[in-house]
């Protein structure tokens, strides 16, 4: 195999974990054990892991509270041939998530506001897919083993900075949209769009216009409220200068 000087794995890998929004899921079938594919949304996790919101009368969930073995690929969308896109196959177990619910639940409904219809339905639960590896194909010479330490966000620091973090995404919304634009279009290189804050984490901001998500890597990491609020003016500044 042979990797290009410009090309970092673990960065490709985080990127399509913060950017997905939808992906196919393998379960194995309960009491075949054959092989079932479903098509999920998903947001992330603080650390970067998926989250799901499934309902318990699905096959998938069935299965997967028979084995919790999982795999879900995602894959990075672009015009012409699928296959010239990178993809991910992350493997792992989804665990359906009994403490800590609400963090999960203000960032699947950031990614997906239309689930506020039935996110709180019994049958409903969040699970969260426990990676125990990951398979990267980025194109010719780029395909790549990682491991989770390699792709998943260190958060054992960050409990205040994951504590404020809902509020600053809605304090974000509410009064800095123009700063959101400037982080997409002159940061990122996106066409202008009215772009919203949906997650923050110690490594970077998710920003979603419609289908489109973007993802804001912090040139260093953030683990308190002060220290973002810091970077946040810090990229503010820096996208105002490529004018």
């Amino acid at each position: 195999m042979q990797l290009t000087e410009d090309f970092n794995p673990s960065n490709a890998v985080k990127s399509l974990l913060r950017r997905s929004r939808h992906g196919a899921l393998a379960t194995l079938m309960a009491g075949s054990g054959d092989p079932y594919c479903s098509l999920v949304n998903v947001a992330s996790h603080p650390d970067g892991s998926p989250i799901l919101l499934i309902s318990r009368l699905a096959l998938h969930t069935r299965n997967l509270l028979a084995d919790s073995r999982v795999s879900l690929m995602l894959d990075e969308r672009v015009e012409g041939d699928p296959l010239e896109g990178s993809r991910i196959m992350l493997s792992g177990r989804a665990e359906e998530v009994t403490s800590g619910r609400e963090i999960l639940r203000q960032r699947y409904l950031n990614a997906h506001p239309t689930a506020e219809a039935f996110v709180d339905f019994k049958d409903f639960s969040f699970f969260r897919i426990v990676p125990a590896g990951t398979h990267l194909v980025a194109g010719f010479g780029r395909i790549v083993d990682l491991e989770p330490a390699e792709f998943l966000t260190e958060i054992s620091d960050a409990t205040e900075l994951l504590a404020a973090e809902q509020g600053a995404v809605e304090h974000m919304n509410a009064d800095h949209q123009q700063a959101l634009g400037l982080y997409a279009t002159r940061l990122v290189g996106a066409a202008a769009a009215d772009w919203r804050c949906t997650g923050i984490d110690p490594d970077g901001i998710d920003l979603q216009a419609a289908n489109r998500v973007l993802r804001l890597d912090f040139p260093e990491r953030v683990t308190s409220p002060g220290e973002l609020r810091k970077m946040l003016v810090r990229l503010a500044e820096q996208a105002r200068a490529e004018a």
